[in-house]
């Protein structure tokens, strides 16, 4: 399966406050094998500057994006509405994703989720150690709740490495990278003509009433 001249485009969300670190080498896995199949990639970096969290004012359901403005929402939500597919990727804290890329994803997913619902998504965790498995998920949650496909691979998608560039040496884990990527150009092209499906008027309920 070679998908070639496609006008397919990948849009990977580098959350380590290290531009260039292991989860940067994970990521730049997946998209490296996607390039091969003809799909164009773009790795963004959130930075590592205090990152604003979501507030719950829901001024964006008004609005269509976020009320905060910053650098890093500005650049990223554009090609969030251009990308035909989502990968994210976080090194692991405390058994979670890195606070900072937990608060983009919440105001990403509260702002643009008409924009995401339905394109195939996957989560990259990277670890010294342990943790992964629990990071792994919390990122899922953001795609599940959001009518996106989890695009699968031969492992769960995480790589470890602690000192930079460790991660180099996972030859597991940047197989399960390029798996997940053939997975997910397999995915883009039987998804390219398919119509999404029609949706029932959400629901919504409060459980203590």
């Amino acid at each position: 399966m070679i998908l070639k001249e496609t006008d397919m485009k990948v849009l990977l969300i580098n959350g380590s406050p290290r531009k260039e670190g292991n989860t940067f080498i994970a990521l730049s896995e997946v998209a490296r094998t996607l390039n091969e199949f003809g799909i164009e990639t773009d790795i963004e970096w959130i930075g590592n500057k205090a990152m604003q969290g979501c507030i719950a004012c829901y001024q964006c359901k008004k609005l269509g994006h976020c009320v905060f403005r910053d650098d890093v929402m500005l650049r990223i939500e554009k090609k969030v509405e251009e990308c035909d597919a989502f990968v994210v990727g976080s090194p692991v804290y405390f058994a979670g994703p890195a606070g900072a890329l937990c608060s983009f994803m919440d105001r990403l997913f509260m702002s643009h989720k008409p924009y995401l619902q339905y394109k195939p998504a996957a989560a990259v965790a990277v670890c010294r150690r342990g943790g992964a498995s629990a990071t792994f998920d919390r990122l899922n949650k953001y795609f599940t709740i959001s009518n996106m496909p989890v695009v699968p691979s031969q492992y769960w998608n995480s790589v470890h490495g602690g000192a930079p560039g460790e991660a180099m040496q996972d030859e597991e884990g940047l197989q399960t990278m390029r798996t997940l990527a053939r997975n997910m150009a397999w995915m883009l092209g039987a998804l390219k003509d398919v119509a999404r499906p029609e949706a029932e008027e959400p629901v919504k309920t409060n459980f203590i009433r």
